[in-house]
């Protein structure tokens, strides 16, 4: 059954074939909305009408071809269907030339006019929606600092934390799944605070060999110890004015974290080998993938460190929490990862749409960045099929060997540079900076024609 609010512009100077047709398309569960004239719909017409346009092409007035031209002007991605005269295949053939997106011939069958209509609407629902998608972004992404891609009350709410936990001076804890995004909300809290001009030092404690993580951490003098032939500033004394970032603190050897304790107790920090402290002006945001309480109680985190950590804490929600986010995110990957690599792909479908929101996303948004490159860079390789490329696999699927990705890469951005340069060597050849020779064998190899490009822009 369908959106019964979806309105289907029906448009005829004959009476009796706006009844019919808005009779049928109303048996078949949409809003049709009959004119007798062009001015007349076009009048109507609002902008992100989410329904379709069915108009006769010989009218009195402004015929269909004139209002087609019309709607192509103020929204090309407006299905709309021309009902052509019997036999009459030029017409029909520069309708489509003219951007229509489908034709019905009289006499037509009303099983024709509903499936017709059903695919434009479907059409019109995935445009609007990329549409909408892309406006969010677009706004999201003018917003200043690193930004919380997102509509659910899930990440509004953490939004809204992160601001005002910007505000006040205090250490934080964040809490949340491998790749739910961590690292972003701790720049997020820092870039939104009065340390925003100050230093950002990033620290994955899980990383760095228990060996050499004090002097990292805290800096060494000259002599200290074998091999220390230089004085080292450590990451906390380099952070001082901005934010240390502490990723995985649940990783910090234990003997450690009692240092940690006091620079956090006192904001002050003592060099390997040095007989004074430096004094340290700087924010703390810990983060962790383990309940720390559950990790403190079993021995293997200090719970006086824990007490001193969680003043504040802030649950990063997964991505399965909050799925009605996973299209926009994907689109905001895929967007950012065409820009980077100067490839696009299309827009996803419903079925697209609906493997992502199957997907339980263990890896969260991180898996999902990931799946997005992959769709932009490797798409090509298995139709832009989603649950293909979520088990990194070809259309045969077996998974593809790195030479076979790379080749395919290759090809994928010679294609898109012969589009944009209409198949004109030269222009391709400065574009990839490839001699043209190269680029020749490289056409040959990928079984590409230049002249197919120069044909396409014309068509």
């Amino acid at each position: 059954m369908h959106d019964t609010a979806t309105p289907v512009l029906i448009i005829d100077d004959e009476t009796h074939l706006r009844i019919t047709a808005g009779q049928t398309l109303e048996l078949a569960g949409y809003t049709p909305k009959a004119y007798d004239g062009a001015e007349a719909a076009l009048a109507a017409l609002a902008p992100d009408f989410p329904g379709v346009v069915v108009s006769d092409i010989r009218m009195p007035g402004m015929d269909g071809m004139a209002l087609l031209r019309e709607i192509r002007q103020r929204d090309p991605d407006l299905p709309v269907i021309l009902v052509t005269g019997h036999g009459d295949i030029s017409t029909a053939v520069e309708a489509m030339r003219e951007g229509a997106w489908d034709f019905l011939e009289k006499p037509f069958a009303g099983e024709r006019l509903v499936e017709v209509v059903r695919r434009g609407v479907e059409k019109r629902r995935l445009s609007l929606e990329n549409r909408h998608l892309k406006a969010e972004l677009e706004a999201q992404q003018s917003a200043p600092g690193p930004r919380l891609v997102g509509r659910t009350p899930a990440i509004q709410r953490l939004a809204s934390m992160v601001q005002r936990i910007s505000q006040v001076e205090t250490d934080v804890l964040l809490f949340g799944e491998t790749g739910a995004g961590k690292d972003l909300v701790a720049r997020a809290i820092h870039e939104r605070s009065s340390r925003g001009g100050q230093p950002f030092v990033a620290i994955n404690c899980g990383a760095i060999p228990e060996s050499i993580i004090e002097s990292e951490l805290f800096g060494h003098e000259k002599g200290a110890f074998t091999g220390a032939q230089e004085r080292r500033i450590g990451k906390f004394e380099h952070a001082n004015g901005g934010t240390v970032f502490l990723d995985e603190i649940e990783s910090m050897p234990l003997a450690l974290q009692v240092k940690l304790l006091r620079v956090l107790q006192e904001r002050m920090v003592e060099r390997l080998g040095a007989n004074e402290a430096v004094t340290l002006d700087l924010r703390v945001i810990a983060a962790t993938k383990v309940d720390l309480k559950a990790a403190a109680e079993a021995g293997r985190f200090r719970e006086d460190l824990y007490y001193r950590l969680n003043v504040v804490t802030l649950p990063i929600p997964p991505l399965r929490e909050r799925r009605e986010d996973i299209p926009l995110l994907f689109q905001h990957f895929a967007a950012v990862a065409a820009s980077r690599s100067g490839m696009e792909a299309p827009p996803l479908d419903a079925g697209g749409v609906a493997v992502l929101l199957a997907h339980d996303w263990p890896g969260n948004a991180r898996e999902l960045r990931n799946l997005a490159e992959r769709y932009v860079l490797l798409g090509v390789t298995c139709d832009y099929r989603l649950d293909g490329l979520l088990e990194g696999v070809g259309t045969d699927g077996a998974e593809l060997p790195l030479p076979q990705q790379v080749e395919l890469f290759e090809k994928q951005l010679i294609n898109q540079a012969l589009a944009r340069h209409r198949g004109r060597i030269h222009e391709v050849c400065a574009h990839l900076g490839l001699p043209r020779k190269t680029l020749y064998d490289k056409l040959k190899k990928h079984d590409l024609t230049p002249g197919d490009y120069r044909q396409a822009a014309y068509d």
